[in-house]
């Protein structure tokens, strides 16, 4: 996690002195580092959380993870706002001030504890496993990372894991779609006048409070929730296409494609910025929703070898949210929005197919990593 934080710190802080060949540089290994990092976190929230706890630890973790929307926009607005040329000082003034907190919270990952033993997800299952991997000879890390590849590859295939992917999948769409697409679409309505750019940082911050409402509420309430995780993604569901049937009626069809002049076209309803940050709010929590959930399920389903599992979510979620941003610079917003929502419909059915079959081998005495 530490190395992964370097390279995200060395990432923003091109954007200080920005040239085209460092920028595509940084990129690439930040693709490798978001990689590794996802799933480093991913393992040590399983670690540190038992059967009880991983619902909680999940919801708080995805609160803090996106506590930055809220903030770094809220910052941007103000600090901002008004200003239509952003000068070489403001710039930089950002961006080190950004390089200087990533590299703290790159430190600050040598502070996390250390699990104690009866705190980790099935470890009375795996104890006798690992007495006899401390007795083996050390393998060469070639070796091990050759493993955790084939055993990611073994996952994809399982039934579990296959159900599991229409759900990520659907979560690398809409991730596309309000961290890329919408603000594009907010900032192309012309009839929203002079206010139209500093609304994509009303946006942003609308997208963080819904986020950290959701992880919030849902990492309390996960403790005392007797009905599993599928409510709260039927929530998500709920809240998203709602979301979407009124950006539908907001939005002019063109916003995603509009040049940088913006769009004169009518929606089917008069443009409201009102409603445009509202479906804002409702994107983020939506969002948060089903996060948490995979989250939790993950790190129950897999808690004896996690990693493999949040590898592959990773790859999963990160090659739908590339292929969003292809076709989002072609699509109109109506084919962008369908998708989601056909993604969104089969996502949460193929959640609940999991979840149930979860609950049932539970109520016949199993472990869920017998799944």
């Amino acid at each position: 996690m530490f190395a992964s934080g370097l390279f995200y710190s060395m990432y923003i802080a091109v954007f200080i002195q920005p040239f085209t060949w460092s920028f595509y540089t940084a990129s690439v290994f930040l693709g490798v580092a978001a990689a590794v990092l996802w799933t480093a976190q991913g393992n040590c929230l399983t670690i540190n959380s038992d059967e009880h706890t991983i619902g909680r630890n999940s919801g708080i973790f995805w609160a803090l993870l996106q506590s930055s929307l809220f903030f770094g926009n809220l910052y941007i607005y103000f600090a901002w706002q008004g200003k239509t040329q952003i000068s070489e000082s403001d710039r930089r003034t950002v961006f080190i001030a950004l390089t200087v907190i990533s590299l703290l919270g790159t430190v600050l990952f040598f502070l996390i504890r250390k699990p104690a033993s009866e705190n980790i997800l099935g470890e009375d299952e795996v104890s006798d496993d690992q007495d006899l991997e401390v007795s083996e000879s050390p393998r060469n890390n070639l070796t091990k990372a050759v493993d955790a590849f084939k055993k990611s590859l073994k996952l994809c295939v399982t039934k579990e894991m296959l159900l599991l992917s229409i759900t990520t999948a659907y979560t690398g769409l809409e991730l596309t779609f309000f961290s890329g697409v919408y603000g594009t679409c907010i900032g192309a309505v012309s009839r929203f006048g002079a206010e139209e750019k500093s609304l994509i940082g009303l946006s942003g911050i609308s997208v963080g409070v819904g986020e950290i409402l959701g992880g919030s509420l849902f990492g309390l309430l996960s403790k005392n929730n007797r009905f599993g995780r599928n409510p709260v993604v039927l929530l998500g569901t709920l809240v998203h296409f709602v979301a979407f049937y009124l950006i539908f009626l907001n939005m002019p069809a063109d916003a995603p494609i509009a040049p940088l002049e913006g769009t004169d076209s009518s929606a089917y309803i008069k443009s409201s910025k009102e409603v445009a940050i509202f479906c804002s709010f409702l994107l983020g929590l939506g969002d948060s929703c089903f996060n948490t959930q995979l989250l939790s399920m993950l790190g129950f389903l897999y808690s004896e070898d996690s990693a493999p599992a949040f590898a592959v979510f990773k790859f999963v979620q990160s090659i739908c949210a590339a292929v969003a941003f292809f076709y989002s610079n072609y699509l109109l917003l109506h084919w962008q929005l369908l998708l989601m929502v056909i993604f969104g419909f089969f996502g949460t059915l193929s959640f609940f197919a999991v979840e149930w079959e979860a609950a049932a081998i539970i109520a016949r005495g199993s472990d869920y990593g017998s799944i």
